[in-house]
């Protein structure tokens, strides 16, 4: 057995035993094996290992991967997302989960629209607050969902988070909860979104206990990125 076939195995192991945990269906929980930098050979051995479900950051480097791989696989953008490339990516993904302005929710409306079919977006947020990090700021994040439900070719899904890294996966947890909480306050306002995407290689059990519906994992199925 191959060590990315052997990888998946017990990233979905660990999916199905945090869901357990939590008293959840681990048919809930989608998983992303996240691409980044991974080489397309690679990538075929995951995806004839199982995996359903590609992440990719660079909008350049997923459109190679997608030209030669094509689409057995839905293939979702997870990376900072420049308006400007909004044109390449309603064309290349299924999802996006790094909406985070206005600005960039009209231009994907419009690009989408020319193709004639609703983009899956959801909102990433910057709930931790630090500089470094892209995403909407929390209180932002329920008027900006109000208006991209004005928009006819985009479906808000969900909201999206990165927290800090911390080498105890335990301290990620008030970061998921705020983000289960911020979701249930913005189905509260009538806003319908069902998707919390949160989790990655080193806290994605966490995240599931706290309501992930996909988590996002690289390094645990393809190893340390060079």
């Amino acid at each position: 057995m191959s060590e990315i076939r052997e990888n998946l195995l017990r990233v979905k192991e660990r999916i199905e035993k945090a869901a357990r945990r939590a008293g959840r269906d681990p048919g809930e929980i989608k998983l992303v094996a996240v691409s980044k930098t991974v080489d397309t050979a690679r990538v075929r051995e995951a995806i004839e290992a199982g995996a359903s479900i590609l992440g990719e950051n660079y909008v350049q480097e997923a459109q190679k991967k997608i030209e030669e791989i094509g689409k057995p696989v839905s293939w979702h953008f997870i990376g900072h997302l420049q308006t400007n490339k909004a044109k390449y990516a309603v064309r290349l993904f299924d999802v996006i989960h790094s909406l985070d302005n206005l600005a960039l929710a009209e231009e994907l409306d419009r690009r989408a629209g020319q193709i004639r079919h609703p983009l899956k977006v959801m909102i990433e947020v910057n709930i931790s607050g630090e500089a470094t990090k892209f995403g909407a700021e929390e209180e932002k994040v329920l008027n900006l969902s109000r208006k991209i439900l004005d928009f006819h070719h985009l479906s808000l899904e969900g909201l999206m988070t990165m927290p800090p890294y911390f080498e105890s996966p335990e301290m990620s947890r008030p970061y998921f909860i705020r983000l289960r909480e911020l979701k249930e306050k913005i189905v509260l306002e009538g806003i319908p979104m069902t998707e919390l995407s949160m989790g990655m290689s080193n806290d994605f059990d966490i995240a599931i206990e706290e309501g992930a519906t996909y988590v996002r994992v690289g390094t645990a199925i393809f190893g340390p990125r060079k």
